[in-house]
């Protein structure tokens, strides 16, 4: 007879000390970044002067523009690419380099972040001195491309596992092409998971700063980046006002993939 999880001795307590170690400090960073007072951690009052500062700088507001923008190309064109992919590994018949094709697809989850910002920035470096190769903020849109394929390729590899093949067949019975099937039949029932790896895609972009921080140059500076270089001059409540608004974009994103992810997701 299998046991309920909560009645492990002890587990309950354990569990919601984890929580509050793990979400007690973002509590923290986002109470104080309401705060008056110009230093960090001393409370002075409610206010939202910070947040109203940080739209009006100029440097922050051009990180942030840079971070969608390459969040925004970086995610359609992964996606694009998970598709497709996901579409031949699933729906095409066996392959020899299909087991090859899933672990290079998957690579990026499994080598660490800092091996695959070293190498990118190798390959940059190579290939500027070698063709004079640089598109400046289009590096990094490269690099979150490659990274972002396999978090995009994941939920639709799994939705387009758990189709019935035969509403596409029954499709091309009815004198379909193959991107009338595609567009009409298997694209609206690969939706939820086209929708989930796009969130999904786009929050590790939003978010990247170790493979960003490595390629970045003048000017091309994202958000992330930005919030390390405010922090190395100290806290500042205006650093926790934009750690907030990057917490809460995240935790929207989050959000949208785990509900349109769900098994019964329509």
């Amino acid at each position: 007879m299998r046991s309920h999880v909560g009645q492990y001795p002890g587990l309950r307590i354990w569990a919601a000390l984890f929580f509050v170690f793990l979400y007690a400090p973002m509590v923290v960073l986002i109470s104080y970044s309401f705060n008056t007072n110009k230093l960090a951690m001393i409370w002075g009052g409610f206010s939202v002067r910070w947040y109203e500062k940080l739209f009006t700088t100029g440097g922050i507001a051009d990180a942030a523009f840079n971070s969608l923008v390459v969040a925004v190309i970086a995610t359609t064109v992964a996606v694009v690419i998970a598709i497709a992919a996901a579409l031949v590994l699933v729906r095409q018949r066996p392959f020899g380099g299909a087991g090859i094709s899933t672990a290079l697809i998957s690579m990026p989850l499994i080598v660490p972040e800092i091996v695959t910002a070293v190498a990118t920035l190798m390959f940059f470096v190579i290939a500027k001195a070698a063709i004079g190769f640089d598109f400046g903020i289009g590096n990094i849109v490269l690099a979150h491309i490659v990274f972002c394929i396999p978090f995009a390729f994941m939920p639709i590899r799994a939705r387009l596992s758990d189709m019935d093949g035969t509403m596409e067949q029954a499709a091309r019975d009815l004198y379909a092409t193959p991107w009338q099937a595609f567009r009409y039949v298997t694209l609206p029932i690969l939706m939820p998971g086209v929708i989930a790896g796009a969130m999904l895609s786009f929050v590790i972009s939003l978010d990247d700063f170790i493979i960003t921080q490595m390629i970045s140059g003048p000017g091309t500076t994202t958000l992330p980046v930005y919030i390390y270089s405010m922090i190395r001059n100290g806290i500042t409540p205006e650093v926790n006002a934009a750690s907030t608004i990057l917490i809460a974009a995240s935790t929207v994103l989050v959000t949208i993939y785990w509900y349109v992810s769900r098994p019964n997701a329509k």
